[in-house]
């Protein structure tokens, strides 16, 4: 069984790098799974820099939509980034968010090798004024406290610092 780890955060909070440093901590060779999607230039521009950032010694598997197969498929430690960039996909692609979100727990749950997610914690600010973000504010957090929940260890960054997360229980 190998660990997981989730780093969720706001954006910009340092998570993915915190994730990365972390993994490079690790025995080579070190995975990326990218679900970003280059939609518009700006994108492009953010795709580009985080490769950079990176730098040698990381192989990178895009997978937009096929996250669980390509955690299953690894044979390292591996590095999502990000889970709600694929979210992103899967509800524009007009699929089954519950189908795919289940599939992604089984995947974490399988891990054969160290797992870090990194993920957003976009239910702190306002409620979205449009009913696709609402919708996509929601499925985010169910999407979190079940990855949350999978994970052996759980990180809230926020600038650049990090909180430990416990589950809850009334014993506690």
């Amino acid at each position: 069984m190998a660990t997981t780890t989730l780093f969720v955060g706001g954006a910009r909070s340092g998570k993915s790098r915190l994730a990365q440093t972390t993994m490079e901590a690790l025995p080579r060779p070190w995975t990326y799974l990218a679900t970003a999607e280059a939609w518009d230039a700006e994108m492009a521009d953010r795709i580009t820099r985080h490769r950079a950032d990176r730098g040698p010694g990381w192989r990178t598997v895009e997978c937009p939509l096929d996250l669980p197969q390509a955690i299953g498929a690894a044979t390292g430690p591996v590095l999502v980034d990000c889970l709600t960039l694929w979210l992103t996909n899967v509800m524009l692609g007009g699929h089954d968010v519950a189908r795919h979100s289940a599939e992604l727990i089984a995947a974490i749950g399988a891990a054969r090798h160290p797992l870090m997610l990194v993920s957003n914690e976009v239910g702190l600010g306002i409620v979205p004024d449009h009913p696709l973000g609402r919708a996509f504010r929601d499925e985010a957090g169910r999407l979190n406290q079940a990855v949350a929940a999978a994970v052996d260890r759980c990180w809230f960054v926020v600038a650049g610092m990090v909180l430990p997360l416990a589950s809850f229980s009334p014993e506690n």
